[in-house]
């Protein structure tokens, strides 16, 4: 069984024992039930690991020995993936697998052809499921590195993005080259455009080809919007070598 990982400042990591408490020690003492003697990491979500042990189990928190401490670097190249809204749940079912397989950065796209749209209210609450979910699977996942989920970008702000990627790729059935084929680069960031249900409509290609993103071809099947992502990021991550 893994050693389960909670999100902790990193200024107590320098410290001998820590009281991990709040939702975190909370979850870890009446959920997950951690004993004296039991393993249990630390991560600030940028980098920063401490390899605890439970010294003391209390009713809502948890008082940690710290073994060791030490630093991940970022993996390399970046992977963000641009996502089309897509309807109902289906987003955060994205996030979460995406964020389970390791990519760093999840941009919502309010794209042509997204049925579903955020606005005022609306897109605070989605946003906030969106980076829940995030940071739940990338606990889950023993990620020290959580992902980024940033604020929704209009099209226009994609294409500036795309203009300054390693390498920008747009999913889309109608692609001459496979994603398997493409040269990769091995730092900086490769970014991956993903349509919503109706796909990328003709003017947000033709925006994105002008930002010098290219068109891949996944696979002979089509992908729903939110498990595109998620297969598109396998496959970059083992060409690149990050799996």
């Amino acid at each position: 069984m893994s050693v389960p990982v909670f999100l902790a400042d990193r200024a107590q990591f320098d410290a001998d024992d820590v009281l991990l408490d709040g939702p975190e020690g909370r979850h870890a003492a009446t959920v997950r039930r951690l004993r004296p003697g039991e393993r249990a990491d630390l991560t600030d979500g940028a980098g920063a690991v401490a390899e605890c042990v439970v010294r003391e189990a209390l009713k809502d928190a948890l008082r940690l020995e710290v073994l060791r401490t030490y630093d991940t670097p970022p993996p390399a190249p970046r992977i963000v993936v641009v996502q089309g809204l897509p309807k109902g749940e289906r987003g955060e079912l994205a996030v979460e697998m995406m964020t389970e397989v390791g990519v760093d950065v999840i941009i919502p796209w309010p794209a042509a052809r997204s049925i579903t749209q955020w606005k005022a209210e609306r897109a605070a609450k989605a946003l906030a499921r969106w980076r829940s979910t995030a940071r739940e699977a990338g606990k889950q996942a023993r990620r020290f590195h959580l992902p980024e989920v940033a604020e929704p970008a209009s099209t226009a702000q994609v294409a500036r993005l795309l203009e300054k990627a390693a390498l920008g790729l747009v999913l889309h059935e109608e692609a001459e080259t496979g994603l398997a084929a493409m040269d990769l680069p091995g730092e900086g960031d490769v970014v991956l455009v993903v349509g919503p249900e109706g796909g990328v409509a003709p003017q947000e290609l033709e925006a994105f080809a002008a930002a010098g993103a290219v068109p891949a071809l996944l696979g002979p099947t089509v992908l729903r919007t939110s498990t595109a992502g998620v297969a598109a990021a396998a496959v970059v991550m083992a060409r690149t070598g990050r799996w």
